[in-house]
């Protein structure tokens, strides 16, 4: 796997922040780049993903981390 062209750690970042902060970050991305994003289990991994999708990016990668947090692969649109 790739390396991604940018990392967002949005640990204990809040909703609906954490959404806003993410599609910030991929508005000023390159179609095609790569996000690799890390959040909090619970109302994140619930939000954040359906957020990205809605604006067009697809989540190429979605896994549970051992200390509990999520890390998400995306492919800006």
């Amino acid at each position: 796997m790739n390396p991604p062209d940018e990392t967002l750690d949005l640990t204990g970042v809040p909703c609906p922040q954490n959404a806003a902060r993410t599609l910030m970050l991929l508005a000023r991305m390159d179609s095609g780049e790569v996000l690799e994003l890390i959040i909090d289990d619970g109302e994140p991994i619930s939000l954040v993903p359906e957020s990205i999708e809605d604006e067009g990016h697809e989540i190429l990668s979605q896994e549970q981390l051992p200390d509990g947090r999520w890390r998400l692969r995306v492919q800006v649109d």
